[in-house]
């Protein structure tokens, strides 16, 4: 029997949360065998129901910070769009149409550090419009907003904050200097003291370690998050990281069944690059991933909801809302 045979069957028959030794020595297991193992894992925690999001880029572009992979910082000359916070129809038009198509969550995500109270109030109003009118749950991506912020998009009805960690500590000034590690756990721990549920992960392929992935989803384990973003870096001309070479397919599925065995109950969500991986991320959805972002993503073109639902389908995944 494998190493992460063994360790799979430890982790159902007791609970066990595997350590960063283990983590890393799955490394060494075959591919095909650590695969399927992540997979019984994510089916005895999760069965086949698959958390599906789309999100809205509700605030693009002339962001302050200098995130090297990001089209949308005003360090780096690209092609992304530049608006300010859309209007209440526009947002309201797009959750209609996600929730048409059978969408059980929706995002609104806004480019810059943080937003301005007056902002909030905006995305406050907007947030009750939609769960007025649709079945969503909603989603925010804003950045590093504050606790009294995140108290009123709560009682609003928001119930969940994105908000990556990207990599790990260790490598985080390589991708960023304008804010901190530190200042993105802070604001994780200000929207679940407000009683939000936290969805964060990171980007592959900013020139990080396996080691830098294991550890920032060690961290993401301690502050309790069940919803886990994992990122293909989008190489976008104009940006520090347009020339980095992408990631292989293997190497995501990977990544995907380590942080299944790191997090078994969790929602592991392919999220931007996935069309990068040629088959739309079907290998990685048998590797232990369970969740993803449809449809387009900030700056860059996804894959749509009908193409999700029918991969969906032919996998045998049941779309709906996983660890609200």
């Amino acid at each position: 029997m494998h190493y992460c045979e063994v360790l799979r069957n430890k982790i159902i028959q007791e609970k066990y949360r595997i350590t960063k030794a283990e983590a890393l020595r799955l490394l060494e297991e075959p591919l095909e065998v650590l695969t399927q193992a992540a997979d019984a894992l994510r089916t005895h925690f999760c069965g086949n129901a698959f958390d599906m999001c789309t999100i809205i880029n509700a605030k693009s572009g002339r962001c302050s910070e200098n995130c090297r992979y990001c089209a949308q910082s005003v360090h780096y000359k690209t092609d992304a769009p530049e608006y300010s916070l859309l209007g209440e129809e526009s947002i309201l038009e797009e959750a209609k149409k996600q929730n048409a198509r059978g969408v059980p969550r929706f995002s609104l995500v806004t480019s810059g550090r943080t937003l301005s109270d007056a902002d909030v109030a905006i995305l406050c109003s907007d947030i009750r419009k939609i769960k007025k009118e649709t079945s969503l749950s909603v989603c925010i991506s804003a950045g590093l907003l504050n606790y009294d912020q995140f108290v009123k998009l709560k009682e609003a009805g928001l119930s969940r904050v994105h908000n990556n960690l990207e990599t790990s500590r260790r490598n985080f000034s390589n991708v960023c200097t304008t804010h901190t590690y530190d200042d993105k756990i802070a604001a994780l721990k200000a929207a679940q003291r407000a009683g939000l549920s936290l969805c964060s992960g990171g980007i592959m392929g900013l020139g990080e370690t396996f080691e830098d992935r294991i550890d920032m989803v060690l961290d993401i384990r301690e502050l309790g998050v069940r919803s886990i973003p994992v990122n293909v870096l989008n190489a976008i001309p104009g940006t520090p990281y347009a020339d980095i070479a992408p990631l292989t397919n293997d190497e995501v599925c990977r990544m995907v069944a380590i942080y299944r065995f790191m997090v078994p109950e969790a929602s592991i969500r392919l999220a931007g690059g996935r069309g990068l991986l040629g088959d739309k991320g079907e290998k990685a959805f048998k590797s232990g991933a369970n969740a993803t972002i449809s449809g387009d993503m900030l700056t860059t073109a996804g894959i749509s909801v009908e193409t999700d639902h029918a991969l969906l389908q032919k996998l045998g995944y049941a779309a709906q809302e996983v660890n609200p």
